[in-house]
């Protein structure tokens, strides 16, 4: 039982750590259009096509597959005594790294201008792969931006070139990309399927006390025998002692 729960706690651990994470550099993103440096070092200004647009940082969430949404704001800069335009591109990113679909509205004077959902999956996209694909799904969203914005009749020149700015930022984007290798899994312990239970530890063996064995005295030698001398005996009354 023991040995089956170890085996599929490995094989958990490997299917979720076996997923590679992506993201968006966000500083690389940032230094390719100049720094974020505007608005609390929160956007970046550049100039573009005789205009000064804006990106903000991307807003980033993860989506159920294991990709990412990656969500930014444009802005047409157009000075002190008119208000700014603003557009929003929205992309998709699976989690091989690719685009998945792309989207893009521009606001200008109260008007709405938004394109399709242009998808990985397109007729022109499955003839491509990888960069090429990211290519062809940037050239479809502009070209459809490029003909509703048209039909707007919208002549100014740094509104006419809003689809070029949302494909510049596109372009950076995608170059942002990042495909991080997944972490190693654990190694899951060896579980003996039946582990004996552990004895306690039992106290060392007393250490026997050996007795000191008495020293030799050596016998005195001959000539040397010292004479016992005994105290002298008081004669009792009545005794004669010798002599008398």
């Amino acid at each position: 039982m023991k040995s089956a729960l170890g085996s599929f706690a490995a094989l958990l651990a490997t299917v979720v750590f076996s997923a590679a994470g992506v993201r968006i550099d966000e500083e690389v993103f940032g230094k390719s259009l100049g720094g974020w440096k505007k608005r609390d070092n929160q956007a970046a200004e550049y100039p573009l096509s005789g205009a000064i647009y804006r990106t903000y940082k991307p807003e980033v969430t993860p989506t159920p597959d294991g990709g990412i949404f990656v969500s930014i704001r444009i802005d047409h800069v157009r000075g002190w005594l008119s208000s700014d335009d603003h557009a929003t591109l929205e992309i998709t990113v699976s989690p091989k790294g690719l685009i998945a679909s792309a989207q893009s509205n521009i606001a200008i004077q109260g008007r709405s201008i938004s394109s399709d959902v242009i998808l990985g999956g397109s007729e022109a996209a499955k003839q491509v792969v990888g960069t090429d694909r990211a290519v062809q799904i940037g050239t479809d969203l502009v070209a459809d931006l490029s003909a509703k914005l048209l039909r707007e009749k919208i002549v100014e020149a740094g509104r006419v070139s809003f689809p070029a700015v949302l494909r510049h930022n596109y372009n950076l984007l995608f170059q942002a990309v990042r495909l991080e290798d997944p972490p190693a899994p654990p190694v899951a312990p060896i579980v003996p399927p039946f582990a004996p239970p552990s004895a306690p530890p039992s106290a060392p063996p007393p250490i026997p006390v050996v007795p000191e064995k008495p020293k030799d005295v050596p016998a005195p030698a001959p000539g040397n025998v010292p004479l016992e001398i005994k105290p002298y005996a008081t004669p009792a009354a009545g005794q004669l002692q010798p002599n008398e």
